[in-house]
């Protein structure tokens, strides 16, 4: 079904209806943390409501003969919308203030009220946010659930629109007595000289030597922990630990004030720590193609301290190149809290209403991207093999309305630009190159994934309604675009983890030239399984651990015939506790080993609190 640009969709099924707002859930207790950390969400405002969801993700449903059951007893995944209603009948309010069709495409009930579902990373779902206010760093959810809406207007004026879902974050775990999870050493480990992991006996942790053997007991068929380390002091109150790059050589760990490098083998120390006056406050999530990254720390301990301190390293050496300092922008436009990102040779440096670029191997200058338009303020970033930039416009009139345009690296040219919807924010970017975005939309609790051509053209969305749950961290001042994990695409497909409601949890393949479903698989285990990277033809996932089982890396076949999961790692079940113990986590798979890491530090001194494990065979 098409229709002439600029006019409303038509025939939406689920199109969200204005409701009024539903009691809200008390405050859940929270769980014990498994996973990346919880599924994560678009950056909240300070001072959210406890509690937390997982998001959806899915699009106009396509029509077909007759409506299918989905596989969770619920129409679709590609059930036709409903006929439109009779001609000259007035229409409701669509998600982008534009009229709806008649009284088809009620929205599927919320979940406020509901009793609060384990998300997929062992945690309470709720609505709000993470329980720890301590923690702004913290994991939480996807901010809507349930079924979606279109965002981008006259590009894609001929798709349909499907219903409304709630805001919802995933909240902190504990262990039921307000203490956040640590892992506890054995009383009767022995560490052996032939097959106990590296130990952190450098010093680098608030205990000293820790000579656990993480090893012992260790089943056939079970990888090892090649090595481990201990985490570094780290206040009362707990520290971020955001940032994690693996080179061919050296696995390098940001924490708190410093950067710790470890051979990717045996884990020794490749070159001594290095320590910043203040907490590091930012980090690119990239390295550049000569494995460098810049690294940005608070210039002060108060409340009016700034994070507009940048220094560049190399991972492999420990080399310090050029560093420098990140001046203010205009009235109101302050460095806070900053974005980094790399594209090629530039660093990207986002302001909260603005943003300049950098050469990452010089530090010299490139351009500024400042206000333009109609009182539009680039404000976040993304990079990658392209250089995308995400500005507000007008929030305080009546054309408010986010824009995505991609940016020459170099000279921050504009190459195109994409207008969004008044009332939608694009909040998250899951890939760059393709360009998949994930926007929300608070009045109407509804949410959209796009993808876009190479200029900037709509090219489809999710076109069927699913509970997804990618892991994304929250950004409490600034939007983190590339802040998510658990989510992974190549040229032609996009693959997201479901949210695990009973039982394991599946990850499913989408085409992103029609926005369909390709192909689905469940998670071997009870747990859930969660997409990593695409290497080789082939997705690789992290399969999470349980009370008596150790995570798993297994790999699935990304073309044709069988998407049956293939073993890679199986992580002993000594180290399960660790695994799922992290606040949150970071995990990467290189080189045939797993990396994993915390991103939260508790700041328990009662604990030998871990800081990273490398597991191979």
């Amino acid at each position: 079904m098409t229709q002439p640009p600029d006019q409303p969709p038509q025939g939406g099924h689920g199109a969200p209806q204005d409701q009024p707002p539903q009691p809200q859930q008390p405050p859940q207790a929270p769980g014990p943390q498994g996973g990346f950390g919880a599924p994560q969400s678009p950056p909240p405002p300070v001072g959210p409501p406890p509690g937390a969801g997982q998001p959806g993700y899915g699009y106009p449903q396509q029509p077909t003969a007759a409506p299918q059951s989905g596989p969770y007893g619920q129409q679709g995944p590609y059930a036709p919308p409903p006929p439109p209603g009779p001609y000259g009948q007035p229409p409701q309010p669509g998600p982008y203030g534009q009229p709806q069709p008649g009284p088809y495409g009620q929205p599927q009930p919320g979940p406020y009220g509901q009793p609060q579902q384990p998300g997929p990373y062992g945690q309470p779902q709720g609505y709000g946010y993470p329980q720890q206010p301590q923690f702004p760093g913290a994991p939480g959810g996807n901010r809507f659930k349930g079924k979606t809406a279109i965002v981008v207007g006259a590009a894609v004026a001929a798709l349909l629109v499907i219903g409304g879902t709630v805001f919802a974050v995933t909240s902190g775990g504990d262990d039921g007595d307000g203490k956040k999870p640590v892992a506890e050493k054995s009383d009767d480990s022995k560490a052996t000289a032939s097959d106990a992991p590296v130990n952190p006996g450098d010093g680098s942790g608030a205990g000293g030597e820790d000579p656990e053997n993480l090893n012992e007991g260790r089943q056939a068929g079970e990888s090892k922990v090649l090595w481990y380390k201990e985490a570094p002091d780290a206040p009362g109150d707990g520290a971020d630990a955001v940032g994690m790059w693996i080179t061919d050589k050296t696995a390098v760990k940001a924490a708190y004030k410093q950067l710790f490098a470890y051979d990717v083998g045996d884990g020794k120390p490749t070159w001594d720590p290095i320590t910043f006056p203040q907490k590091i406050c930012a980090v690119t999530p990239q390295k550049t193609a000569d494995d460098k990254i810049v690294v940005a720390y608070m210039n002060g301990t108060t409340d009016r301290a700034k994070c507009n301190l940048l220094q560049q390293i190399d991972l492999n050496t420990g080399d310090k190149g050029w560093s420098g300092e990140v001046a203010d922008g205009a009235l109101f436009d302050s460095t806070l809290q900053v974005e980094l990102t790399v594209s090629g040779d530039t660093l990207m440096v986002g302001r909260s209403q603005s943003g300049t670029a950098y050469d990452v191997r010089t530090g010299k200058k490139l351009f500024d991207k400042k206000k333009y338009g109609t009182s539009c303020f680039p404000a976040a970033f993304a990079g990658g093999g392209r250089l995308v930039s995400v500005a507000s416009c007008d929030a305080a009139g009546t054309n408010e309305h986010d824009e995505v345009q991609e940016l020459d690296p170099r000279t921050g040219k504009v190459k195109w630009t994409q207008k969004f919807d008044k009332g939608w924010k694009a909040s998250r970017v899951y890939s760059v190159d393709p360009l998949v975005v994930y926007s929300t939309n608070e009045d109407k609790k509804t949410w959209n994934i796009s993808t876009f051509t190479a200029t900037g053209k709509f090219r489809s969305q999710v076109g069927f309604d699913e509970d997804f749950a990618p892991n994304c961290g929250l950004a409490i001042l600034a939007r983190d675009l590339q802040g998510c994990e658990g989510v992974a695409a190549d040229a032609d497909t996009l693959y997201l983890p479901t949210e695990a409601t009973t039982g394991p949890n599946e990850i499913v393949a989408v085409n992103l030239s029609t926005g369909k479903e390709k192909w689905r698989v469940k998670s071997p285990t009870d747990e859930s399984m969660v997409p990593v990277k695409v290497e080789g033809g082939k997705l690789i996932a992290y399969v999470e651990p349980s009370y008596d089982a150790g995570g798993r890396i297994v790999s699935i076949p990304t073309g044709g015939g069988s998407h049956t999961p293939a073993k890679l790692l199986q992580n002993p079940q000594g180290t399960a506790q660790i695994e799922s113990g992290f606040f949150s986590k970071d995990i990467d798979w290189v080189g045939g080993r797993f990396y994993l890491s915390t991103t939260r530090l508790t700041g328990n001194e009662d604990t030998k609190e871990k800081l990273m494990l490398a597991y191979g065979k």
